[in-house]
């Protein structure tokens, strides 16, 4: 698979989620307080979620349902009732265009 266009970087709020779907791929991108562009897996590993909906501080997005809040730059719950990572997407910036392939996640400890 190859890296897809998913929206522009002028297109994106800062400090806010914006849920994107690749390939039956849900994906929150957030461009955070720094400048800087994640993208992780928009469902909450505790709940059928759309993490997208959620808040952003700083680098972690929180889940509006439970509470918990997932780090964007490893994937992983800093808090429970999330135990589960999710994945964490490599992204791409050209010019404006934020490209992002779902088959390419960070390795992350």
């Amino acid at each position: 698979m190859t890296a897809t266009r998913v929206c522009a970087l002028s297109e994106l709020e800062q400090d806010t989620a914006r849920r994107v779907e690749i390939d039956g791929v849900a994906i929150a991108v957030v461009l955070d307080g720094d400048g800087e562009v994640h993208a992780i897996g928009d469902v909450c590993t505790h709940g059928d979620i759309s993490l997208s909906d959620g808040f952003v501080e700083g680098d972690t997005l929180e889940c509006w349902a439970h509470g918990s809040a997932f780090s964007l730059r490893t994937g992983h719950p800093l808090n429970l009732p999330a135990y589960e990572p999710v994945p964490v997407f490599e992204v791409t910036i050209d010019g404006d265009d934020i490209l992002i392939d779902p088959a390419v996640t960070k390795v992350v400890n």
